[in-house]
């Protein structure tokens, strides 16, 4: 908005780091591309980090064709401030209007990349008709998996240290994670995109 402040959301990040650590753990090279966040990065990722959402688009689509499985868990702004004042807003008035446009979608770009090599996964922070939300971003955003989270539930989500999931899959199948630390369901993942990938891969053969 100016040079002070800015518009941003509940994500705390944990969902994404506990992600790039369990695949490192699983002996994946990785790319962890971040926003602001309070958490240090994995020691053996390639770390890159932004500060707003084109900044994001940029990186992501530059490293993208380098991977096998892009997870984009990232909760990215959907709008941003038409204008930036170079100045601090002084508190004047007492009503302003933000003018707000959309930022560049991530995952729509990745996911209707001509002839792409990599699989797209994609999160769906939700708080009402979650898998029924999820399912239309899946088709919408040409997502080859889509992960569904109920960030409406207090003890799961966003700044949580835990988290509850169900994964969508394009043939409509569904995998429930049930409520765990966020590490531990960060490791189910991570076995799900290999065997994911892997049936990409014997297709191909």
């Amino acid at each position: 908005i100016d040079p002070v402040r800015y518009i941003s959301n509940r994500s705390s990040g944990k969902m994404g780091y506990a992600i790039a650590e369990a695949a490192l753990e699983a002996g994946h090279d990785v790319i962890l591309i971040s926003g602001p966040v309070n958490i240090d990065p994995p020691q053996h990722a390639k770390f890159v980090s932004v500060s707003s959402s084109d900044e994001m688009f940029d990186a992501v689509n530059q490293d993208a064709d380098k991977c096998d499985v892009c997870v984009l868990c990232a909760a990215v702004a959907d709008y941003k401030p038409a204008a930036v004042s170079s100045t601090k807003i002084k508190k004047r008035d007492k009503r302003i209007s933000l003018e707000l446009i959309r930022t560049r979608d991530i995952l729509d770009s990745l996911g209707h990349r001509q002839d792409r090599r990599f699989l797209v996964v994609g999160f769906a922070a939700e708080t009402n008709d979650v898998e029924q939300n999820a399912m239309q971003k899946l088709r919408d955003k040409n997502c080859d998996v889509m992960i569904a989270n109920d960030v409406s539930s207090a003890n799961s989500g966003m700044e949580s240290d835990a988290n509850e999931l169900t994964v969508l899959f394009q043939n409509g199948e569904r995998q429930k994670i049930s409520r765990a630390p966020k590490k531990n369901i960060a490791r189910e993942l991570v076995k799900i995109f290999q065997i994911l990938q892997q049936k990409r891969l014997t297709k191909k053969m």
